[in-house]
């Protein structure tokens, strides 16, 4: 109490000698007066706690900040130049969003047109998505199909997979995969042939490792030039943050 309520100490110890403001050096009458002045303090001024709160909280979020342009920097090659990621917007952008995006999350579904709209509006976004499929079988099974159209057939089509994923409500399995395939007019055999590869896993485990270096445990994730936003964040909320990011760089 004594480091987070200065002012209130201060007003405590006018009532007591200058030596007794050293807590270890009262006695135990001096020490249970103290104690009072306090309490009647934040009684008459319980201002002073959420005050104090705020202070803590802000200094809370500047460490996490700091932090986590910490790791942004320490992962930046996985992070913007990893060679598998699906890269669209403007490629030579000058304000780069990676998306770690679950194709069974009510939250990534949300921010989907969104962020499309921002990336169009903008002009000058390149956008980097990162499959992290964390809400079971079905995450794993939608992020196999999409990852196994673009080693199979390619950017164009994985993105045309990935736009039709993020509202498919059904169950991913052979049957519904070609079917998929085939409303996108895409070779369905060659996606199934590929969900399983080793090169599939190996990108689903990259992506996981990196989460984990991030400290991200939730979808949807941004990385927003050297800023973690974990969560769903509204288009004005997103915009602001790239305005920020472009002046500051």
């Amino acid at each position: 109490m004594k480091s987070l309520l200065p002012a209130a100490v201060l007003a405590a110890g006018l009532a007591l000698p200058a030596s007794a403001l050293d807590l270890n050096a009262m006695n135990d009458a001096e020490r249970e007066a103290f104690r009072a002045e306090v309490r009647d303090y934040l009684l008459e001024n319980p201002e002073i706690i959420m005050e104090a709160v705020a202070v803590l909280e802000q200094r809370q979020e500047d460490a996490q900040a700091a932090n986590d342009v910490s790791l942004v920097q320490a992962n930046a090659a996985d992070l913007f130049e990893d060679g598998s990621s699906w890269i669209g917007g403007n490629p030579d952008g000058d304000v780069t969003i990676v998306e770690f995006v679950d194709y069974r999350c009510s939250y990534c579904r949300k921010a989907f047109p969104e962020v499309s709209q921002l990336v169009s509006d903008d002009g000058n976004i390149r956008l980097i998505l990162k499959e992290f499929p964390i809400l079971g079988e079905q995450s794993v099974a939608s992020t196999r199909m999409a990852l196994a159209t673009k080693l199979a057939l390619g950017d164009d089509a994985y993105k045309a997979v990935h736009d039709s994923l993020i509202s498919f409500r059904g169950e991913v399995n052979p049957v519904s995969v070609k079917a998929l395939a085939s409303d996108l007019d895409l070779d369905g055999d060659a996606i199934l042939a590929q969900m399983e590869s080793p090169e599939v896993d190996a990108i689903i485990a990259a992506n996981h490792a990196l989460a984990q270096r991030l400290q991200i445990s939730g979808t949807p994730t941004f990385v927003v030039g050297d800023q973690l936003l974990r969560g769903y964040l509204p288009y004005a909320g997103m915009q602001q943050v790239v305005e920020a990011v472009r002046e500051g760089g």
